[in-house]
């Protein structure tokens, strides 16, 4: 009886684990509205969209033979510094608000010039306001952006980063100079 019992239970985890529906994506979650409107076919599309063409490019760029024997270590740097700062440039900051207004809805400032928002819509729209409010969800493509201009066209690439990178630095020197302030105030 217990052998009959164990196959049963076996044969069951084995039917629940090679469940490939998308239903049964949100199904062991409590946090159960972040599942509500489950946008896995979009995502599928933007993540084929991205892959596609970086493919393509990386394609086009051992075509043409641009890539370096090696990435320095100071190109690095500058490219994750200036990742950080474009990606929040783009989903964070008010004035790039009119790119990401087809997508989202304002909710308010979150200060420093940034705006918090929620994207909006159904389907591909949702989708992408997704992706365009969340900084860390741009950094991928800000990178890859970055980086394949660091490719194809790496003067004007490493004059853009260092202008990011140089405004990253500006921000942090000014919330450190407003720390000061504040804390001179509660004297």
């Amino acid at each position: 009886m217990n052998k009959t019992r164990a196959h049963r239970s076996k044969a069951r985890d084995q039917n629940q684990s090679s469940d490939f529906s998308i239903d049964a994506y949100g199904a062991k979650t409590k946090e159960k509205d972040e599942c509500e409107e489950q946008l896995l076919a979009e995502f599928a599309a933007i993540l084929t969209f991205f892959i596609s063409a970086v493919a393509a490019v990386t394609g086009l760029a051992v075509e043409q033979k641009r890539f370096q024997r090696k990435f320095g270590l100071l190109d690095l740097a500058l490219l994750g510094i200036a990742t950080h700062k474009l990606s929040r440039l783009t989903a964070k900051d008010r004035i790039t608000g009119i790119v990401r207004a087809p997508f989202v809805s304002y909710i308010r400032s979150a200060g420093e010039g940034e705006v918090e928002e929620d994207p909006r819509g159904h389907g591909i729209q949702r989708g992408i306001g997704t992706l365009i409010s969340c900084p860390y969800c741009m950094g991928p493509w800000c990178a890859t952006v970055l980086g394949f201009g660091f490719i194809f066209a790496p003067r004007v690439a490493r004059f853009f980063a260092a202008i990011l990178g140089a405004v990253t630095i500006s921000d942090f020197l000014h919330r450190g100079y407003a720390s000061t302030k504040g804390q001179e105030k509660g004297r």
